[in-house]
């Protein structure tokens, strides 16, 4: 009888994890050198080599990171090029905003009754909380979608059940009509323009074009400096995106993943092989959504304020654009094209970059971010289609193997497994 321990697939044991992906053992010891790097010269720390202010912008830069993964995992990986799923990243902000604020309202109100000669009664107080909170659009009452922003443990449960609950249903009504393509991107751009437009009017209980401010101060925390909360931030955002690369880099590395690519590169013959393409696209949408909900929990306390624009369709183009700029397909592409436009973005849009005396006319990049953004979209679309990820696979020297010239297998250019491990 032949050895079959000599035989790929039979014997041999299967590697590890980390052995298949290196690459994520890479990202977790470069994003901890990152985060403790910046923690000791924070302002937090004594050292004050990084402002405050900047520990903020990275701390919601890592928060883009985590989004951008969640968008290559749908986009680059399963090839639906979602228009939306910035509108999950601002669910999850309203949502732990609506506790942020309620809370911090509360120690204001009971602050301030705390001296009156008769204690107010709990409802009392619950209708001044109302009134501080909704006096801007000319209301007191909580509408029912504040049912539980007294409870922070259920607002946290919300973080993730709301855009998952939308994506859901959403994703069920889009994918069992077997909507693609282009027709896909405009009914989740459709998605995200109608939920904006809803979240503008005054009576959508999370105060219209107002949104939810105040959201940085964090509640019993008074008496703690904004240096420590911002690295606080900072290392949740971390904590969260390690844990999203890592789970993203595991749904891309068996079956399920190889199975997303496929649906991705040739749909219906996923199908006619036997497998849920419908069930699959569901899935992944819905996770996607999940994971975009818990960045924008992380990101708006460190923004201080989220409203309606920031669930604008133009938010969710751009996530696109960060993607195709970091390199879509590779999870470290997306991460880098985020953090590199929201860094460029920083110093472009925030002053820092010296205007362009041209004599007839001077380049201010305030104005003209956008097209130097758009303009490098294009760019890299045309002339560099791996994006900035392509070009850290050519540092790497990592290529296919070698096929020797041979058909090897069924099809033509297919490869055998024992070649493919050589």
């Amino acid at each position: 009888m032949a050895d079959m321990t000599a035989t790929p697939g039979f014997g041999t044991p299967p590697r590890s994890f980390f052995l298949r992906t290196p690459s994520v053992l890479i990202f977790i010891l470069v994003l901890a050198i990152f985060t403790i790097g910046v923690t000791l010269m924070s302002e937090a720390m004594g050292t004050g080599v990084i402002s405050t202010s900047f520990v903020k912008t990275l701390g919601k830069t890592l928060c883009l990171c985590l989004i951008a993964i969640a968008m290559d995992l749908v986009w680059g990986y399963t090839g639906i090029l979602s228009l939306g799923h910035f509108a999950f990243f601002g669910l999850g902000g309203y949502m732990i905003g609506m506790w942020l604020m309620y809370a911090r309202t509360k120690e204001i109100v009971v602050g301030s009754l705390a001296n009156v000669a008769i204690p107010p009664t709990d409802q009392e107080v619950v209708d001044a909380i109302g009134t501080q909170i909704f006096g801007v659009v000319g209301s007191s009452d909580f509408p029912t979608v504040w049912m539980f922003a007294h409870s922070l443990p259920l607002q946290l449960l919300m973080v993730v059940l709301v855009p998952g609950i939308l994506a859901l249903v959403f994703g069920w009504l889009a994918f069992r009509s077997r909507v693609t393509g282009v027709y896909l991107s405009i009914l989740t751009q459709a998605m995200t323009l109608a939920l904006s437009l809803y979240l503008f009017q005054n009576d959508s209980g999370l105060r219209g074009n107002n949104g939810l401010s105040g959201l940085q101060n964090l509640p019993g925390l008074g008496d703690v400096s904004q240096d420590w909360i911002s690295l606080w931030f900072l290392w949740a955002s971390a904590l969260a995106l390690g844990l999203g690369y890592l789970l993203a880099a595991w749904l891309v590395s068996g079956k399920f993943g190889s199975v997303l690519r496929g649906i991705r590169d040739n749909e219906q013959r996923v199908r006619f092989l036997g497998y849920s393409v419908e069930g699959y696209k569901l899935v992944i949408f819905t996770v996607t959504a999940c994971i975009a909900g818990i960045a924008g929990a992380l990101y708006y306390p460190q923004a201080g304020i989220i409203n309606p624009a920031e669930i604008a369709p133009i938010a969710s183009i751009y996530l696109a654009v960060w993607v195709a700029i970091g390199g879509r397909g590779r999870l470290y592409g997306a991460v880098i094209g985020a953090a590199f436009v929201s860094l460029v973005s920083t110093y472009f849009t925030g002053g820092q970059a010296p205007d362009i005396p041209l004599g007839f006319y001077t380049i201010q990049w305030v104005d003209w971010w956008l097209i130097l953004l758009g303009l490098s979209f294009v760019l890299v679309t045309l002339f560099a289609p791996a994006g900035i990820g392509g070009l850290v696979d050519l540092w790497l020297e990592r290529k296919r193997p070698d096929r020797h010239g041979a058909d090897l297998g069924p099809d033509q250019g297919a490869l055998r497994e024992k070649e493919a491990q050589e």
